[in-house]
């Protein structure tokens, strides 16, 4: 009897031991996570006064009105990947537009927003790939046992990528 006792506290404090692990790197992804939100939040937010700030020198040179169309929208109320789709349109037409007149690559101001540019994109595109990397660990806690209890019980669900590579490799993990 006290032989059972102790094997049912030794496989219980096992149990809760492996729960305590389990969750604490659920905690350190997620506040991976939440930092790479925040980093691509801080670059799409650059990305967008840098781009406000090409508009007047595009409209002077161009002497047009309504460069960059959707600049004007308030980004506010979209998420990460509306908020990313949305200023690549936009960058990918002020590149468009650019090709179209080539007098606009004469004007310094304008080159060096556009070297602040991609620089910046390079940025947004390194903290995309920090996040989809951490969201693939994120989403393999979840659908992996023993850590799959503890997604259960904290209710956690996997979560988006960016772009859908991510999203073939992890149903190619998950297959596995």
């Amino acid at each position: 009897m006290l032989y059972g006792i102790i094997a049912l506290i030794i496989v219980l404090l096992i149990f809760l031991l492996l729960f305590i692990f389990c969750n604490n790197r659920f905690q350190l992804v997620i506040i991976k996570i939440d930092k790479a939100e925040e980093d691509i939040d801080l670059y799409l937010q650059k990305k967008k006064e840098l781009l406000e700030r090409c508009r007047p020198i595009i409209e002077k040179e161009l002497k047009k009105e309504n460069v960059l169309e959707g600049l004007d929208i308030s980004l506010e109320g979209m998420n990460h990947f509306e908020t990313h789709n949305t200023l690549k349109m936009i960058y990918n037409n002020l590149f468009k537009t650019i090709d179209e007149h080539e007098k606009l690559l004469k004007s310094d101001t304008l080159m060096n927003i556009l070297e602040e540019l991609n620089t910046n994109e390079e940025n947004i595109i390194g903290a995309i790939k920090f996040y989809n990397d951490t969201v693939v660990e994120f989403n393999q806690l979840v659908v992996s046992f023993p850590s799959k209890m503890v997604a259960f019980f904290k209710r956690y669900k996997k979560k988006e990528f960016y772009s859908n590579e991510k999203r073939e490799i992890f149903e190619i993990l998950r297959d596995k």
